[in-house]
């Protein structure tokens, strides 16, 4: 196809941030760069200043919607100034500002759909935005067919023709790395088995079921260790900082960049995330089994179709249940050697090749119906 123009509008973007949402635009990002695209992104500065001169980022204030007229005000800007093929907003934050500045065609990402599944505010604005973006985008992407599915059913009047699952992929460095992972291993201290979960500490995560469960499961295997990677958002900053107060035996590690990533994964004897909502695809079991750690997840529908049989399901909001299951692989290593030699070849059907060619005939239907 010809060469295009294009524009992410994406408030995070990896490596700065490693939500699923950043680094799926990570990923087709660098896909279309690749194919020659030229490419500009719109983005935040959260936690590191990126260095690729395509990539625009806005200084923002890390609190609470303060963030909010500054990366408008920004994209604003930028999206008078310049003309594009392509323009693409990451969720509904990020399509926002696409619109402020008249743009009448465009495309946006909706990953999840956590307010309509739960109460994260008692002010539902995120869910009149949902709705608000999903009837002005041309075409919207999802990461999953669930998620394609509950849009049209919570917004009946969106054209389901206009919904495309593309789902995600994981990058080629995601692979076992055991020397590296060693070497964590012995700079944290740890001896013994390792729980572990990297990604966003936020409330419909789930973290809180996860150290219970932990908890649980120590009396059982009193030499358990449980590592948590990542970084709290503005709602759990508090429980955060208290947990790290109060719980001297779990290993805070906080922010861990991409570089370290897969080589925490391989250090997990098991990966755990047990999201009770707001899931759309689920990137970081993938990445975790791609570095040979078995997954143990909540039984969200996203999960399920996602995952397949490759990881062991647990339903949500259940720490005993799930501290179960954490025992019985840990104390069955030929069922877990089993888990992870099936999940290694199931994996590689999430490429960043099949996800871009997908986006890049949407991409031409969008130009052609222009």
């Amino acid at each position: 196809m010809d060469k295009l123009n294009i524009c992410f509008v994406s408030l995070t973007f990896a490596p700065d941030t490693q939500d699923g949402a950043a680094k799926f635009f990570t990923g087709i990002y660098n896909y279309l760069k690749n194919q020659g695209h030229n490419v500009k992104v719109i983005t935040g500065k959260w936690n590191i200043e990126l260095t690729d001169p395509n990539l625009i980022q806005t200084n923002i204030i890390r609190k609470r919607f303060f963030w909010f007229p500054q990366f408008n005000l920004h994209t604003i800007k930028y999206l008078k100034k310049n003309e594009f093929d392509i323009i693409h907003g990451n969720s509904p934050k990020g399509t926002l500002p696409i619109i402020l500045a008249n743009q009448k065609r465009f495309i946006s990402t909706i990953h999840d759909l956590g307010p309509y599944e739960t109460r994260f505010t008692r002010i539902p604005i995120e869910k009149f935005l949902i709705k608000y973006i999903a009837k002005k985008s041309t075409y919207i992407t999802t990461c999953s067919e669930f998620i394609r599915r509950a849009i049209k059913y919570y917004i009946p009047k969106i054209d389901i023709n206009n919904l495309f699952n593309l789902y995600s992929a994981i990058e080629n460095k995601y692979k076992p790395l055991p020397k590296e992972a060693q070497k964590i291993k012995e700079e944290l201290k740890i001896k013994g088995p390792i729980l572990l979960y990297i990604g966003r500490i936020a409330k419909y995560k789930g973290v809180d079921d996860i150290i219970k469960a932990y908890q649980i499961a120590k009396k059982e295997i009193p030499d358990l260790n449980l590592v948590m990677g990542g970084k709290p958002d503005f709602y759990m900053e508090k429980t955060y900082q208290e947990w790290k107060r109060k719980y001297k035996d779990i290993h805070f590690i906080g922010f861990v960049s991409e570089k370290e990533i897969p080589a925490f994964f391989t250090m997990g004897d098991i990966f755990v995330t047990y999201s009770y909502a707001s899931e759309g695809f689920g990137l970081t079991p993938i990445e975790a089994i791609a570095c040979g750690t078995p997954v143990i997840c909540s039984s969200l529908v996203a999960y399920r179709e996602v995952l397949k049989d490759n990881a062991i399901f647990v339903p949500p909001r259940n720490p005993k249940e799930l501290a179960k299951e954490i025992v019985s692989l840990l104390q069955d290593d030929s069922k877990r050697q089993a888990l992870i030699q099936k999940a290694q070849k199931f994996i590689k059907r999430y490429t960043w090749t099949e996800v871009g060619k997908k986006l890049e005939m949407l991409y031409q239907k969008f130009i052609q119906n222009e």
